[in-house]
């Protein structure tokens, strides 16, 4: 059994990804890992904690009821995420990388770069980007 690995943030982006990912782990029988990794200060507010942790029990109750076997990560904010979910994907050798994209102006690319970008030249396996719908 393969291991498909999905970038989750609760966006559009990243509510289309995890729905096409979790299609795809069923589709082909295997493990999902969700994972949730974002840039900002290593120090968050424990409101800001508490409505990630919220977001990412939620996700997890809805891949129970809909079958998928899955494990959630959250990892470490001030990390790169491009480079958090390659590592994840690299660990449990995954088939699959899913990731959302969001549309960017030329100068939001150009200042903050593009970890989409990062992920589909540099990942250790086939990806699949997803635009949210509308």
């Amino acid at each position: 059994m393969g291991a498909i690995v999905v970038g989750y943030v609760p966006k559009p982006e990243g509510e289309a990804a995890l729905r096409l990912a979790a299609e795809e782990a069923r589709r082909r029988s295997s493990s999902l890992v969700v994972v949730n990794s974002h840039r900002g200060p290593v120090e968050r507010e424990a409101e800001d904690v508490t409505d990630w942790q919220s977001h990412l029990e939620q996700v997890s109750r809805q891949l129970k009821e809909a079958g998928v076997d899955h494990d959630v990560r959250q990892l470490a904010p001030g990390i790169d995420p491009a480079e958090d979910l390659m590592n994840v994907a690299a660990e449990v050798a995954a088939d699959l990388i899913v990731i959302g994209l969001r549309r960017r102006t030329p100068v939001g690319k150009l200042i903050l770069g593009s970890s989409a970008q990062r992920i589909l030249l540099d990942a250790p396996c086939p990806v699949l980007a997803v635009k949210a719908a509308g």
